[in-house]
């Protein structure tokens, strides 16, 4: 019988029925099959660079995901990602946005695999590749510490050298202990785990681990204390060397810059009269410097960045100062 176009039919294979296995056919018109074509090519294309993008690695979950597309978002970098792809593209910008772990950001930009990227700095140190470090992000701050049993009471991190040590780090810790090792003519054992550490100790499997410490409140709960501090973390941007974007490396500085200021400051605007001008300069220095403009009537209005923080005790100062007209206006980017 005729086939009928977008319908499903089950065909047997008639020279051996019996031994064959129905196959599902969808009867499709050229168009259909066109269509279809594009659609599948289109999906291949859309977990790839296109050529000529200033590809851009991003964690793709954890702690700093929120804060990064956050930060993104601020600095006008938007994007549209498609479910279960780890790459999107920004809108109206020649960048490719790359979802990648964390732990392998560094190791791709320093690779040239993408032009710039957002990581730890501890990351970068573990990873032992070359990369520009553009600038800090301000976020995402901990310690990466030696930390023991608290019931050990371990007095120096030097009596842990020859010792077995746990730790998702093992390029920094050995790079750590090797002094001491040298010095007292021992060898320290340094066994990866790619996850949780800190439960090591508690059973039998290490003497002391090599893990990264924001608030302390893991560390305590499994019974350790930090004996040495290895180095001190925060997320960075951070751009192979030989990346051929280098516009675009510093257009992104820009703008997380102008967005990172944004968001530790506010604009005050208040009016004052001549004569007290000098007084009220004092309480609002501005970043740089305050704009200062001469009103109609003598007097002088002024507008200068302040820190959110201190916002209400500087509006306090001036009113006592006597300034009115005192307004406070939130800032969504900057460009200094």
């Amino acid at each position: 019988p005729k086939k009928k176009l977008g319908r499903t039919y089950t065909v047997f294979n008639k020279e051996n029925p019996e031994h064959s296995r129905p196959k599902t056919c969808l009867i499709l018109s050229h168009t259909q099959q066109i269509i279809l074509c594009n659609r599948m090519s289109g999906m291949s294309r859309a977990n790839s660079s296109p050529e000529g993008n200033c590809r851009f690695a991003i964690p793709k979950k954890g702690r700093l995901y929120e804060k990064v597309l956050e930060m993104l978002k601020g600095a006008g970098i938007t994007f549209r990602r498609e479910p279960r792809l780890d790459v999107a593209l920004a809108v109206d910008l020649p960048i490719t946005l790359v979802f990648l772990p964390a732990s392998d950001i560094a190791k791709y930009v320093g690779e040239g695999n993408v032009d710039i990227g957002i990581t730890g700095y501890d990351v970068v140190e573990e990873s032992e590749v070359e990369v520009d470090h553009i600038m800090d992000l301000g976020f995402g701050k901990c310690r990466l510490c030696v930390q023991a049993p608290v019931a050990d009471k371990i007095q120096g991190v030097k009596t842990l050298a020859g010792k077995r040590i746990v730790t998702s780090f093992p390029a920094l810790s050995k790079k750590f202990f090797a002094p001491f090792d040298e010095e007292l003519g021992v060898t320290t054992k340094i066994n990866f785990v790619s996850g949780s550490v800190e439960a090591a100790c508690g059973l039998g499997l290490a003497d002391a681990v090599v893990d990264l410490v924001e608030t302390g409140t893991t560390m305590k709960a499994a019974g350790l204390e930090v004996v040495g501090e290895i180095l001190s973390t925060q997320s960075i941007l951070i751009a192979n060397p030989n990346a051929e974007h280098k516009d675009l490396v510093h257009m992104i500085k820009r703008r997380i810059e102008g967005y990172i200021t944004a968001t530790k400051y506010e604009m005050i605007i208040y009016n004052i009269a001549a004569d007290l001008l000098d007084k009220v300069i004092k309480i609002t220095p501005g970043k740089k410097s305050p704009t200062v403009t001469t009103l109609d009537d003598g007097g002088k209005s002024v507008s200068a960045l302040v820190k959110k923080g201190e916002l209400s005790k500087i509006m306090d100062e001036l009113h006592e100062a006597g300034a009115t007209d005192i307004l406070a206006m939130a800032l969504s980017n900057s460009r200094m």
